[in-house]
């Protein structure tokens, strides 16, 4: 297709309809056909230029092509484009070296795949070969990826289409402070949901579950951002039953809320860690970390035929370089609070934003009505109306009544300004 002549929205739809599994959805009543991007701006087939707010559900952290990271891929797609990593080629060792320093504590050694639910998959099976044991437990709403074992650990409904899901996996309570599944408030709940752990261990599994897979922050659960004290808690009664603690940090990583990985905002280490989408900024590219205690049990032969090739390694590298010497995370954490405290001036002249919720440029405001159940038809129009003014906004909830907050990085003070005024007047002219 040359993008001079773009087929356009009603055409790709009829395409879709007819060559696409009909498990693919798509956003807003009017689609649009995006054919460019430019940093933090989309154009569709039109001309028409938007500011994205979603970043391709936190993909897009560096900016749509970035040319910095893009000169370096296209280097080396003309150099080297693939062999499989059975073979030695150095982007890949480079990459896991750089990701060595900038994770948290003793996570040393990585292995390199594609998605981020075969990174999770992944950090499964490295847990299970370490601690002998299979049984898992996963948060309530969590979604972890679409192959059978990560969607058997996936706690969100929609999410869970294998009318078979694996065994051997049990669900703790989230840390929804909005809405407590145990009907508690905090802090004076004491961290009850994070307790509830020990409950499912002696009750529900065999009291040896190999490991617990949880993202810092649960993206499509609707920006779910749990207290403080919660994951320490969570690591030390998975300790007591020598259990290892997986952290997915596909949505939230790399500098997304002011620090590289968002567990690093809860002051816990990972045993596990499993990241995807911002490390390549559009390359696929994915991988799970481990100390060398752990991942040196993993020695019988493992390979991915495009795990760690030399383009989306190459993209990884780009990436980090550019996080650190654009002051990306700096910028997450200004910009996300002058998105946060515009949202809550937004709040005040509009109830139906029930909480607002988040770390840096991952953010969450839930519409609700005023018995607080989910008011998601209303958030449609609304997002609909700011994709025709040239704004796109994610949606996530359980009850798809979140709008979602994960633009690209290198958002500006003046872009923020313009979000929320337009989401000012949208608001009062639609609801």
């Amino acid at each position: 297709m040359s993008l001079e002549k773009p087929i356009g929205p009603e055409a790709i739809l009829e395409k879709k309809k007819k060559y696409i599994m009909p498990c693919l959805a798509h956003f807003y009543k009017e689609p649009k056909q995006f054919v460019k991007g430019e940093m933090q701006y989309l154009f569709d087939s039109t001309g028409k230029k938007y500011l994205d707010c979603f970043a391709g559900v936190s993909v897009i952290n560096c900016g749509h092509c970035n040319p910095e990271i893009n000169a370096k891929v296209v280097q080396q797609v003309q150099s080297l484009q693939h062999v499989c990593n059975t073979y030695l080629t150095e982007n890949f060792v480079n990459l896991a070296e750089k990701l060595a320093e900038v994770t948290p504590g003793d996570l040393q050694k990585t292995f390199f795949c594609s998605t981020g639910t075969e990174a999770n998959e992944g950090a499964m099976l490295l847990a299970s070969i370490y601690t002998g044991k299979d049984e898992f437990i996963a948060l309530r709403n969590g979604l972890h990826g679409r192959t059978k074992l990560t969607m058997s650990v996936t706690g969100i409904q929609m999410w869970r289409t294998d009318p078979h899901p694996c065994g051997g996996i049990h669900f703790a309570p989230n840390a929804y402070c909005y809405r407590c599944p145990l009907g508690k408030k905090y802090p004076e709940c004491d961290l009850a949901c994070a307790n509830a752990l020990e409950d499912i261990i002696k009750t529900s599994t065999s009291g040896q579950p190999a490991a617990l897979i949880a993202e810092p922050i649960q993206g499509n659960a609707g920006i779910i951002t749990p207290p403080k004290g919660y994951f320490k808690r969570v690591k030390e009664i998975l300790e007591k039953y020598n259990a290892l603690l997986i952290i997915d940090e596909v949505q939230t990583g790399f500098g997304r809320t002011g620090k590289m990985f968002a567990i690093e905002n809860f002051d816990v280490v990972p045993d596990i860690m499993t990241m995807a989408k911002a490390l390549g900024n559009g390359a696929p590219i994915s991988a799970f970390t481990a100390s060398a205690k752990i991942a040196d049990t993993y020695t019988k032969p493992g390979a991915s035929t495009l795990g760690g090739n030399p383009v989306s390694s190459m993209a990884g590298l780009g990436v980090l370089q550019y996080i650190q010497e654009h002051n990306l995370r700096e910028n997450a954490l200004a910009r996300g609070q002058q998105l946060y405290d515009g949202l809550v001036d937004l709040q005040k002249k509009y109830p139906i934003i029930g909480d607002i919720r988040g770390i840096g440029l991952m953010r969450g405001a839930e519409f609700v009505h005023p018995d607080k159940s989910p008011a998601a038809e209303e958030l449609d129009k609304v997002l609909e109306e700011m994709k025709n003014r040239g704004f796109i906004i994610g949606k996530n909830g359980v009850g798809r009544n979140v709008m979602a907050f994960q633009p690209p990085l290198v958002i500006t003070e003046e872009d923020i300004n313009n979000v929320l005024n337009t989401l000012d007047d949208v608001m009062g002219e639609v609801l």
